[in-house]
């Protein structure tokens, strides 16, 4: 099996799955904690196991107890003004710059990840060729 030697980033669907759920989790945070409370119900009415992983999800992130939200992720939501415009605003840039990074590195870890999952079964498919041939 052959590749092709594409360099196209295609994510696999258990990294799709995680950035659904990050930007639900971003959503809900951001509609406060009765979005939360909703949701816990309506997982609870529907599907209960969703409705007690959303509760479990809100004890363990502490959620359940702040009204908090974004956990200081984004100065945009979480980062009062301190007065000062020129602080505020390398401030601003410096918390962008930090959050586009983890973006960047997290992408990579991903791009690792698959990458070495793609050479984990090149190798086993080698080596169940191998193993037919010497049969």
């Amino acid at each position: 099996m052959h590749y092709g030697g594409t360099t196209d980033y295609r994510p696999g669907p258990m990294s799709r799955v995680k950035g659904a759920l990050i930007q639900s989790r971003d959503w809900l945070d951001d509609k406060g904690k009765g979005a939360w409370i909703a949701a816990m119900i309506l997982g609870f009415i529907f599907v209960w196991p969703v409705g007690l992983a959303i509760l479990l999800y809100m004890i363990g992130s502490n959620r359940m107890f702040t009204c908090s939200s974004r956990r200081g992720y984004s100065g945009r939501h979480s980062v009062r003004p301190s007065g000062n415009s020129a602080f505020d605003a390398y401030r601003e840039e410096t918390l962008k710059r930090l959050e586009d990074e983890h973006n960047e590195f997290t992408a990579f870890m991903v791009r690792l990840r698959e990458a070495r999952d793609k050479s984990e079964f090149d190798q086993f498919m080698k080596e169940r060729r191998e193993g037919n041939d010497a049969a």
